[in-house]
């Protein structure tokens, strides 16, 4: 009797270090949970602020990383938090080459302009397709890999060629489509990045289409406009609902599938509150802003599957290089 309770005891042990599971169906609840306050960010936000106005700027990589390292710190997935392991220094020497490669940009602009302004005009309207794609993909090899949770990082194997490819294909055929193949373009892009997510061995997936997502941006557009704004939550909703609830992760032949409880009264509440504190403190208040709406992110996006995280492996390599990560904010992508 008493070697059968320390089994059962060390089983249920195990089952609350991966997930709830539920026996009837073999499926296990994964609860992501936000414990940040608003206090404790303001306290960071206001040092930040002061550091890097004395500092006339160059602290701002730093007050970056503080940044982050609380909120994923303070982010939870079954009482256990995630890391962020980025330093300043990291995206300190990867804004000064964005800096240099904004530098270099305008000068190469300048010498066509010298030369004839149609190839200025020309490499102006080619650098804002290829761009995006080039810096977007160093982002999120930085920024992935430099998220970890129980050890293991998270890692970006997205092609950089392949992606520059998709958004010149996806830009021509909005152009030409006067917008309409906006929605397709956009869901392209989602659809190819998340499916080069990965965290160790999990492999990440997305079943977002264009056609979908075009319906809910043009019924969502109508009706806040003849609501004079009012339908505005409802629209939000089937954002969020939409964006989270095709979102799915596997290992082997097992799968999380992501849910969202999102409301629009939900939404209403958040938007609102997050608004008025805004106005009233004269922007002050933006860290418990911040605060809020990660918390509704975390109390809204319900996970479910048959995925052990104990079983999880570690596959990602480091990367270093946080140019794409800052170059985004230097180029205005």
């Amino acid at each position: 009797m008493k070697e059968e309770k320390i089994s059962n005891t060390v089983s249920n042990a195990e089952i609350n270090k991966s997930g709830t599971e539920d026996a009837a169906t073999n499926t296990k609840s994964y609860k992501l949970e936000f414990f940040g306050k608003g206090s404790e960010f303001f306290k960071i936000t206001i040092v930040n602020w002061l550091l890097t106005l004395i500092t006339l700027g160059i602290y701002f990589p730093w007050a970056r990383v503080k940044q982050l390292k609380y909120i994923y710190g303070q982010t939870s997935l079954n009482n256990e938090r995630f890391h962020y392991s980025g330093t300043g220094w990291e995206l300190f020497l990867g804004f000064i080459k964005a800096i240099l490669l904004f530098i270099a940009w305008y000068f190469i602009i300048f010498l066509f302009g010298l030369i004839n302004p149609i190839f200025a005009i020309i490499f102006i309207i080619l650098s804002y397709v290829a761009i995006p794609p080039f810096f977007i993909h160093g982002s999120l090899k930085y920024s992935m890999s430099r998220t970890s949770y129980r050890g293991v990082r998270f890692g970006y194997r997205g092609n950089r060629g392949e992606l520059i490819v998709k958004f010149l294909i996806g830009t021509f055929l909005t152009i030409i489509t006067l917008g309409l193949y906006s929605s397709w373009f956009s869901m392209n892009i989602r659809k190819y990045t998340h499916e080069n997510f990965r965290y160790g061995d999990i492999e990440f997936s997305n079943d977002c289409n264009g056609s979908d997502f075009f319906w809910i941006i043009i019924k969502g557009y109508f009706l806040t406009l003849i609501t004079f704004g009012i339908y505005s939550f409802w629209f939000n909703r089937d954002l969020f609902n939409y964006y989270w609830n095709n979102l799915k992760m596997k290992k082997d032949e097992k799968n999380i599938t992501c849910r969202s409880t999102a409301t629009a009264g939900g939404f209403f509440e958040l938007i609102l509150v997050n608004l008025l504190i805004i106005i009233f403190t004269l922007g002050i208040g933006l860290p418990w802003v911040q605060i809020r709406t990660n918390k509704f992110i975390c109390d809204n996006v319900k996970l479910k599957g048959d995925i052990d995280i104990d079983t999880v492996l570690q596959t990602e390599e480091e990367y270093i290089d946080a140019t794409g990560e800052e170059a985004i904010d230097v180029f205005g992508v």
